[in-house]
């Protein structure tokens, strides 16, 4: 590795870095936010839900691309899904900024469930932020060997959180507006 690919790679590295810590905090930042006098973004909850099923089918996608070598779909199904991921952001803290949060109604062993499930997706939420960025780097550094070194663990996590999104909105859904 010439030293042109390790100042590129250490510039991307820092912001992979920045990124990974900047987006959780200040999520977190307006989460306390509430906007006053807007009416809650009450439609945003199935959008958002609808964006992970998608992001969801379309990391199956990518990965079926993949393993049959169509590296340019592979791409453009990655940079497509690291889009939803943006947007999908936007919209959940969107929503919060503007609505109070939805307590689950159920009880017993479903609750424990919705829990667990829950507090595993926010978790790895804010883990797979550094996993995407440093594999999408590698990918686009022409790094492939490292790329799928880490790419393995990346999809099932991130497919992960786009399933289990879906699952908390279907679990959750019925006690919105209660």
């Amino acid at each position: 590795m010439n030293n042109e690919v390790k100042k590129k790679l250490i510039k991307y590295n820092l912001w992979v870095w920045i990124l990974s810590i900047a987006i959780p905090v200040v999520v977190g930042i307006l989460f306390l936010v509430k906007i006053p006098n807007v009416a809650p973004l009450d439609f945003l909850p199935p959008i958002y839900a609808a964006i992970n099923a998608t992001t969801a089918i379309i990391l199956a996608c990518a990965y079926i691309a993949i393993r049959r070598k169509n590296i340019s779909l592979h791409k453009n199904l990655m940079k497509t899904s690291i889009g939803l991921s943006v947007i999908f952001l936007v919209m959940y803290v969107a929503y919060h900024m503007t609505s109070e949060p939805t307590l689950y109604g159920g009880s017993g062993t479903m609750k424990a469930i919705y829990y667990f499930i829950l507090i595993t997706h926010i978790f790895l939420s804010i883990g797979i932020i550094p996993l995407v960025l440093i594999t999408y780097v590698r990918a686009i550094s022409n790094y492939f060997a490292e790329h799928r070194k880490i790419a393995r663990y990346t999809f099932p996590i991130w497919m992960y959180i786009a399933v289990t999104g879906v699952i908390i909105y279907l679990m959750i859904s019925p006690y919105y507006g209660k």
